[in-house]
């Protein structure tokens, strides 16, 4: 049995690889370009590309499992990964373990659909729905945090549940490898519920240094995230931070059930919505390895 990883160079894509290759499982990595980092196998991926679907099959003939990383932001994610999911089916892959998000229930725009369609096809699935993720400081907001002492976002004073990329990996090994699948979703927040106010103080606490949290509208979000390249994953990103400044995370941290996705359930694991183990503090202390103040 071999795995297959789209999203091969994302924050967790990466981490499972990792995972696998401590357990001598067999795996591929997918990258845009074909490049993943090394020692691993990759190859030529891209959604919008079907002509690239074909590559993983055409190196490993016998791939049971994919984890799916839908291209984020897409304002019509199904329509670029239904044509790979069927070909996958065709293949022989029985199990699909998707990256959602916290918010989306099956159904729901983005990745709800993608969920909502493999509940209909009947294979073994798994969705994942992460609250934010812990290492977008150091990715998305390091150069405001590195440069200007301060995290941009329009998320107000909403309250969510980091989790670590780390702890979304562990998830998704598991739900990759296991004899029996899960065929449910599973709501996954950090330990801590933080708002941004509360991440600058612990950074300020920890980097010795005054770091501070702008807030500002979605227009003035929008265009910030055109001047980074990514009109994309524009609209998403800003309804998205929307919800947490009206409370949408800090819900979900509360009151999980409310959130659960309705397709079909193992009786084996009841638990609506399970906590990371990985702190904020423990990120941010983490984080200090990456920045240059």
């Amino acid at each position: 049995m071999s795995i297959l990883l789209t999203g091969g160079t994302g924050k967790t894509s990466i981490r499972i690889a990792r995972l696998l290759q401590n357990t001598n499982m067999r795996f591929i990595l997918t990258s845009r370009q074909g490049i993943v980092p090394e020692p691993f196998t990759g190859v030529k991926f891209d959604w919008y590309d079907p002509a690239t679907f074909e590559n993983p099959f055409a190196i490993e003939s016998n791939i049971e499992s994919v984890y799916l990383v839908p291209p984020l932001g897409s304002p019509d994610v199904i329509k670029a990964l239904k044509p790979f999911i069927d070909l996958a089916v065709e293949k022989g892959v029985k199990r699909f373990v998707l990256l959602s998000i916290s918010t989306l229930d099956a159904g729901s725009p983005y990745m709800g659909k993608v969920h909502e369609y493999l509940i209909s096809l009947g294979v073994d699935y798994f969705v994942i729905r992460p609250s934010w993720f812990f290492e977008n400081f150091i990715t998305l907001h390091l150069e405001s945090i590195r440069d200007r002492h301060t995290i941009v976002t329009a998320s107000g004073d909403g309250k969510i549940g980091f989790i670590s990329a780390d702890d979304i990996a562990d998830l998704a090994f598991d739900a990759l490898t296991r004899a029996e699948s899960y065929n449910t979703d599973k709501i996954i927040v950090g330990p801590e519920l933080l708002s941004y106010d509360d991440v600058a103080k612990t950074l300020s606490d920890v980097l010795g240094i005054n770091i501070n949290h702008t807030r500002i509208g979605a227009d003035e979000l929008k265009r910030m995230y055109l001047g980074f390249g990514l009109d994309e994953r524009l609209d998403m990103l800003v309804d998205l931070e929307k919800s947490n400044a009206s409370g949408a995370e800090e819900m979900i941290f509360a009151h999980p059930k409310r959130f659960l996705g309705k397709g079909p359930s193992s009786p084996s694991w009841r638990q609506t919505r399970m906590l990371g183990k990985r702190s904020g503090t423990r990120n941010c202390i983490y984080a200090t390895n990456c920045w240059i103040l």
